[in-house]
């Protein structure tokens, strides 16, 4: 895998003029025949070798190699003979492809038009192959970069077949079915290990450009704050220090190191003019939240009359849950890398928004779009924080007053007091149950900052759709609805995190039905499965319990607790198993997992996407959280940003259970089912009810 120089991508271009090239969304039938030309493309190269160039990118998650799988599976190849690489952003090359990643949709937006390119790709080979050997094409098969004959025996490589084939291409050629994967559904090891291993595999950070300098910088760290004076002679003073920018709210140092950026900085000295939000702390945040939740919002989801359904009840039950702001806390921390010059703008960096970083570099420089080229990277962590365009936007601001290029780093410090956090929310919910606990009346009322007001400016509603995600549809059928969204915004500047609306809603409405399960006097198990109606949902569920021991006695001071959900076309069980030890410590040394996320194209990806997030989700439920104490972030790096350690890791037991389902994400949903079942089973463990997150702290308050 690699990320080509605008050098080496033009002349890989003109390569591909006498190529097989396969545009991606010849496989989309809805895009107008126009847009035929865009030259998004899985291609075969005139010496036989096949390339895919990726609209996605990688971070982690393993996109990269069961992509490839995709097309392997279609060539007849091995997925390491596939040339993948991450091209420079182009919104128009791959549209109507959206280059983002994120939201565990990689693998559901391209598990069609991926394999029906390759197929198309596989047809024009082998329709050339009959050609030349002058026979019917069925029966024909394809083997390590060539066609095969099985009754003759004869082959033909890739090579020979491509100038004819290319002229040839169809649209709507069969994929593989089911019955015939090779490839798909087989434990295959990522394509990207060995380069991550050696040290040769390129991250944002890694990025040198001829006569770069390094920068750093620091911010105003009361948000909304600006910058009073600084000391730029004491900097430059500092040997090795090129140059001290400064903007209105920022400070930036460039040197030869980022060391001696960092001791210039640290000469500068800057002092802040704090501005009004000086005075705001956590408590007015949650107060202000509390205060939306006490009546409904605006209605996001509404069916069947909700005091009708209440009034005929045997009980009601009603909770207020808490969840913090969340910092991403991404092992790479913020870099980017940029070079200003009259003929346009070159950025470098790892992002999951290729296309809007480009769009963000050419409104900064005040330049054209097509003046800009962003060449995307491999990235230490996103979960999110990669989906924003600021660190773009702080570093072209500062290439453009610089002759020369330039890599900004943000220290571990003003990367997590300047991260776009994950809202903190309030969540009152209700529910009326009949004599037999089944529910009647479901009302849940949802407060906290709406992240996609910021994109959608006066489109907005008021209702954020990521907030409700996963709470207007769940589990748990109902004869009336009512689920509201309030709007509350504070100082704090907010993104999305991983597993978005959906990891949040199932927090509560996971730990809620344990609450109803407890009011209707039921097993929490067979609680849910009286309710749930979804066959999938009860597959997962029903198999993780049993492969925990559900029911089995256990010491005192020890609990299971389960969780389970349906987003992101993904069904997902887990159980965790719950430990208190004599200081009040939350240990979890087991989780067992159930997985139907349809075709599991990678096996062994879809258990390492588990294992990850199962592991980066306890940090968050036990220990995360950031807060504000006059007016910014408190916490500052990793010793009280606190991840889990790795003596804390549960073991993680996957069981995947494929499906003929479309292909779910999976990038989310491990994440999303932890904290409720770890709340569960501390429930279960303990009998005290903790509502909100992070866990530990809140078993330790009740």
């Amino acid at each position: 895998m690699a990320t080509p120089s605008r050098r080496a991508f033009l002349a890989g271009s003109a390569v591909l003029a006498s190529a097989l090239v396969v545009p991606l969304h010849r496989a989309l039938s809805s895009v107008p025949a126009g847009q035929l030309a865009a030259n998004g493309y899985l291609a075969v190269l005139p010496d036989g070798a096949v390339s895919l160039a990726l609209p996605k990118t990688e971070m982690g998650q393993g996109i990269l190699t069961a992509l490839t799988m995709l097309v392997a599976e279609e060539l007849g190849l091995a997925p390491s003979a596939i040339k993948v690489s991450i091209p420079p952003a182009d919104r128009a090359r791959f549209a109507p492809i959206d280059t983002t990643t994120g939201g565990s949709t990689s693998i559901r937006e391209l598990w069609k038009p991926l394999r029906q390119a390759a197929a198309n790709a596989r047809a024009a080979l082998v329709d050339a192959a009959a050609r030349q050997w002058k026979v019917m094409p069925d029966g024909l098969t394809l083997a390590d970069g060539a066609v095969v004959n099985p009754a003759s025996g004869k082959r033909l490589g890739f090579a020979a077949l491509v100038a004819d084939a290319a002229a040839h291409v169809p649209t709507d050629a069969t994929p593989t079915p089911r019955s015939a994967w090779k490839v798909i559904g087989k434990d295959t090891r990522r394509l990207d290990s060995a380069d991550k291993v050696r040290g040769t595999a390129q991250f944002g950070i890694d990025v040198k450009v001829p006569g770069m300098k390094i920068a750093t910088l620091a911010q105003s760290p009361v948000f909304g704050g600006k910058l009073a004076s600084h000391n730029a002679a004491a900097a430059k003073a500092v040997p090795g220090v090129a140059d001290v920018i400064a903007l209105d709210d920022c400070l930036f140092v460039t040197a030869d190191s980022l060391w001696t950026a960092k001791k210039g900085l640290e000469a500068a000295a800057p002092t802040w003019n704090e501005g009004a939000n000086a005075g705001l702390d956590q408590a007015q945040v949650v107060a202000a939240l509390d205060a939306a939740v006490a009546k409904p919002g605006v209605t996001a989801k509404a069916e069947g009359d909700l005091a009708q359904a209440r009034a005929g009840a045997a009980k009601t039950v009603e909770a207020l849950y808490h969840q913090p702001f969340l910092a991403h806390a991404t092992m790479e921390p913020g870099n980017c890398t940029a070079h200003v010059t009259p003929q346009g703008v070159q950025v470098w960096t790892g992002t999951q928004v290729p296309s809007d970083c480009r769009a963000a570099a050419a409104r900064t420089a005040g330049v054209a779009e097509d003046k800009v080229q962003v060449h995307n990277f491999l990235m230490g962590g996103g979960f999110g924080r990669r989906l924003e365009t600021d660190m773009v936007e702080r570093t072209v601001s500062l290439a453009a007053k610089v002759p020369y290029p330039v890599k900004l780093v943000w220290t571990r410090e003003e990367d997590i007091q300047h991260d776009m956090v994950r809202p903190a929310y309030a969540d009152r919910i209700s529910a009326s149950l009949d004599q037999a606990g089944k529910v009647t009346a479901w009302e849940h009322r949802i407060a906290g900052s709406a992240v996609m007001a910021r994109f959608l400016g006066e489109k907005f509603n008021g209702v954020d759709d990521d907030a409700v995600d996963g709470a207007i549809a769940p589990l748990y059928p109902a004869k009336a609805r009512l689920v509201t969204f309030k709007q509350v915004e504070s100082a704090m500047p907010t993104g999305w995190w991983r597993g978005v609306g959906g990891l949040r809603n199932t927090f509560v409405i996971e730990s809620f039905a344990d609450e109803l399960a407890l009011a209707a006097g039921q097993d929490p198990l067979a609680w849910r499965l009286a309710q749930i109606t979804d066959p999938r949902a009860r597959a997962v569920l029903q198999k993780a319990a049993a492969e925990a021991g559900w029911g089995k006695a256990l010491p005192k001071g020890e609990g299971l607790g389960l969780a389970v959900l349906h987003i992101w076309d993904t069904c997902l069980a887990a159980v965790a198993h719950v430990k208190v030890d004599a200081q009040k410590q939350i240990l979890v040394p087991q989780v067992t997992v159930a997985v139907d996320c349809g075709p599991a194209i990678n096996p062994l990806g879809v258990k390492a996407q588990i294992e990850g997030g199962v592991t980066f989700a306890l940090s968050a439920a036990l220990y995360g959280g950031v807060t504000l104490e006059k007016g910014r972030i408190a916490q500052s790096n990793y010793n009280d940003v606190r991840p889990l350690r790795m003596n804390e890791a549960p073991r993680v037991i996957t069981h995947v259970m494929p499906t003929d389902s479309a292909p779910g994400g999976m990038g989310e949903p491990p994440a999303a089912v932890i904290a409720p079942a770890v709340a569960n089973a501390l429930f279960a463990a303990t009998g005290k009810r903790v509502r909100q997150v992070p866990l530990q702290a809140g078993f330790e308050a009740a």
